[in-house]
């Protein structure tokens, strides 16, 4: 079975932090994910610079990307002037937020779930007058699917009505996200039955979640159990969500990957090479904390990674 793994630390964890990586290691950093074997990869987010100067050089990164072979440049928008940004770049990916928790929305883009509805029809225009050669894939990504450090319980009913607005709106596929860790696996498994059954197997396969209460890997179980084949997560575990407080902690792609090739599953990603790139981001952001379990402990003696054979 073979499973995607969609590196987000470029965005997710670089907006999360003070610190800005300088341009030519974010370039070291994904030329180096890419050669260990990650096919897709969220580099940035066009926002303006003035809210996010960690990723004011997204477009030059996307350009820098899209030169490099067999690899899925992913870029978060928020609006349609950002989509429009992301498609002059080439980016082959590009996902908008959509809050299932409206106070959420609010503080992140400033913006209703009506509101954002309307970006999204005009993004889809925009996607639809391109050459299929240039239309990116587009993914409506509900973030605060799982509950809201804000409003607190989101209703389930919530989150699938507007997969579903998402879906009548245009949009390719949807993505669940635990912006805030609050998530279970229980959890986790019904609301991806729910929302298949109101859209279909095919527009949700990935889930972005979170390891903000040690639930990340547990609830990446569930997700498989329920045929989930995307996960995101982030290198040395950086990032969370400015806009929701004490939302930290992406899940660790090292220690995903590990779990994952040692169940058997397929990433096509080489563990040993993943975990030198951490040297690129701990010499590029020498103040902030990198986390993992495998990096720290090390593969186990005799372990070989059958999809390596």
């Amino acid at each position: 079975m073979k499973i995607l793994v969609s590196e987000v630390g470029p965005r997710d964890g670089l907006q999360s932090i003070t610190s800005i990586m300088p341009l030519e290691a974010k370039k070291r950093w994904v030329e180096a994910e890419a050669a260990a074997g990650v096919t897709e990869i969220e580099v940035g987010s066009f926002v303006p610079a003035k809210l996010l100067p960690q990723l004011a050089d997204t477009a030059e990164l996307v350009r820098f990307a899209r030169t490099i072979p067999g690899l899925t440049v992913a870029v978060l928008v928020p609006n349609l002037k950002g989509a429009e940004a992301a498609v002059e770049a080439g980016a082959h990916k590009i996902t908008i937020p959509l809050s299932a928790s409206e106070t959420h929305s609010l503080k992140n883009v400033r913006r209703t779930h009506a509101q954002m509805l309307d970006e999204v029809k005009s993004i889809v225009t925009l996607l639809n007058g391109l050459p299929i050669d240039r239309r990116p894939k587009f993914e409506g990504g509900l973030s605060t699917a799982f509950g809201c450090t804000l409003e607190g319980v989101v209703p389930r009913d919530r989150v699938v009505a507007l997969a579903e607005a998402l879906m009548s709106a245009g949009c390719d596929e949807v993505g669940l996200s635990d912006t805030t860790g609050y998530a279970n696996p229980a959890q986790v498994r019904d609301l991806v039955r729910q929302v298949r059954a109101a859209v279909g197997d095919h527009a949700l396969t990935g889930l972005h979640l979170h390891n903000t209460r040690g639930l990340g890997l547990a609830n990446v179980l569930a997700g498989l159990e329920v045929g989930i084949t995307t996960f995101d997560s982030s290198l040395g575990g950086l990032g969370g969500c400015p806009f929701a407080p004490g939302a930290s902690g992406n899940i660790v792609t090292e220690d995903l990957v590990f779990m994952l090739e040692a169940m058997g599953l397929h990433t096509g990603i080489d563990l040993q090479k993943l975990i030198e790139v951490r040297r690129i981001v701990r010499d590029a952001l020498p103040s902030e904390d990198l986390y993992g379990f495998t990096p720290d402990a090390g593969l186990p003696l005799g372990f070989v990674q059958e999809s390596k054979l």
